[in-house]
């Protein structure tokens, strides 16, 4: 309460933050409440430009921008808790910002409000090697904690590309793929190429500290704490990762890091059919072989990919793989690869040792988004995912290629099929609303056919705006009770990132 009270001291007069003086939002805020912001953080770092507010009302999704009211970029966690604070005495929504390329709508101010940005925050605070732990700030990216660990013999696998060579040479090859911010990847339990070997951010955050609306610290595993396992109390760290933002404000994590493994091959392999190619994936998991990325990618795809990356790969359903491990290990896993994939059908391998052909091979799949973009100028994308149990992967994925020629778009499937998540990338044209609605029915009937399985209605992009209705449907009444319980307790005034989830 003394933080409110610091917070909100000047403001005793106002009956609300609307400039009419109402108690309830009616859509602008006051000078008085924009001042009072940059009481907090200083005049430079608040900002109500229509440019501003628009950037930050959108992500990466198809859905409109909604932008704040204002911006704000605190610079430490004292001020992220006073501008909380702030916001809650006064009834003012807050929509926390990383870098903005989540793909559901996430930042979208559905109901105005405070966007506070946390990209200022941007320092590694704590590397300990002999625990394998890491502590960063909201504005670090996943890229840059990899290369501040390049000397380290560590790294950090979730959402990015294979390891760094070993040791590091003078120029590392570029690292293709959003540039993600680390607390963001908590916030959405973001997963990535590498989750078949290394597991997602659930498996790979280790603490918290979190703002909660209120403008209340909370540490979920306690201030300080990086141990490997507990079983102490509730879960709160795994509550936090993949709330959206709409419980609180991640303003550190503590991350687990891994060993770089002393060598990694990669190898594309091409197959005469859908059903081939995801045979071989459920085949080579079953035979146990510890593959550290296992990447589907259909025809229209590789098509995609060989025009916009300059490959000379065959346009047919591809797996791309990666192994990592000693040189003897790798040998092995090669091997018995190459046989289950030649049992199925597969051909036109091409292994990549060197780490600027594995480079140029990574890059064309994480490019996949823009390389669909550039089949057709002036289209839009649209992506939506689901994840299913992995002895489903081989019906779901025949059937939504079926399904994608049936409905007359034009997309492309694109993977992480050693977890049994994929994604497909839609073009739409953003002037045709026909075309805009099938889209959409298709996206619906996907994340239903996923949960008919048993499955999820999404692996790795979240809920957002666009899944609610899915969400209802996997988790059921009781399940979103529970949520909304939750919810209230933590942030009764619903004030944290509103209209997302539930």
């Amino acid at each position: 309460m003394a933080l409110l009270r610091a917070a909100t001291w000047k403001l005793s007069p106002w009956r609300g933050y609307c400039s009419r003086g109402s108690q309830v939002w009616c859509g602008e805020l006051s000078q008085g409440f924009v001042e009072a912001l940059k009481a907090v953080v200083g005049d430079p770092h608040v900002s109500t430009a229509a440019s501003v507010r628009e950037h930050h009302g959108h992500d990466e999704s198809m859905h409109r921008c909604q932008p704040p009211d204002a911006v704000v970029w605190p610079q430490n966690v004292d001020q992220v808790r006073r501008l909380a604070a702030l916001c809650y005495s006064q009834g003012v929504p807050i929509i926390p910002f990383g870098t903005g390329t989540g793909l559901e709508g996430g930042v979208c101010a559905v109901q105005g409000g405070v966007c506070i940005n946390l990209t200022h925050m941007n320092r590694i605070m704590e590397l300990n090697t002999e625990d394998f732990s890491v502590v960063v700030e909201p504005g670090v990216t996943r890229k840059t904690l990899n290369m501040h660990l390049r000397d380290s013999g560590l790294w950090f696998p979730v959402g990015g590309k294979g390891p760094p060579q070993q040791p590091c040479p003078a120029v590392c090859p570029p690292d293709p793929g959003a540039d993600a911010s680390l607390c963001g990847m908590a916030a959405t339990a973001a997963s990535g190429t590498n989750a078949v070997r290394y597991g997602t951010m659930q498996d790979n955050v280790v603490n918290l500290e979190v703002v909660l609306p209120d403008g209340r610290l909370l540490h979920t595993a306690g201030p300080g704490r990086h141990f490997r396992k507990s079983a102490a109390g509730y879960n709160l760290t795994g509550l936090f990762v993949g709330s959206e933002g709409t419980l609180g404000l991640i303003t550190s994590a503590t991350l687990r890091l891994h060993p770089v493994p002393e060598a990694t091959v990669a190898a594309t392999c091409a197959f005469p059919s859908v059903q081939a190619a995801v045979d071989s994936t459920v085949q080579i998991l079953q035979a146990a072989v510890p593959v550290a990325r296992l990447e589907f990618l259909d025809d229209v795809m590789m098509d995609a990919c060989n025009k916009h990356s300059k490959l000379d790969c065959p346009v047919a359903p591809t797996l791309f793989l990666e192994f990592h491990g000693s040189k003897q290990a790798l040998a092995e896993q090669v091997q018995r690869t190459e046989a289950i994939t030649q049992d199925n059908g597969g051909s036109h391998f091409a292994w990549a040792n060197e780490a600027e052909k594995r480079s140029q091979l990574w890059a064309a799949r994480h490019n996949a988004w823009y390389a669909m973009l550039a089949l057709s100028p002036g289209c839009k994308a649209y992506s939506t995912d689901v994840c299913v149990p992995i002895s489903r992967l081989p019906e779901i994925l025949v059937q939504t290629k079926k399904e994608l020629r049936a409905s007359r778009l034009t997309g492309g499937i694109v993977g992480h099929v050693g977890d049994g998540n994929f994604h497909c990338i839609l073009l739409v044209n953003p002037d045709d609303a026909e075309e805009q609605t099938r889209v959409k029915a298709f996206a619906e009937n996907l994340g239903r056919q996923a949960l008919a399985l048993h499955g999820t209605c999404t692996g790795e992009h979240g809920i957002g705006l666009g899944k609610r209705q899915l969400l209802h449907e996997e988790v059921g009444a009781v399940g979103m009770e529970t949520m909304r319980q939750l919810k209230v307790t933590l942030d009764p005034r619903g004030l944290m990132n509103p209209g997302k989830v539930l």
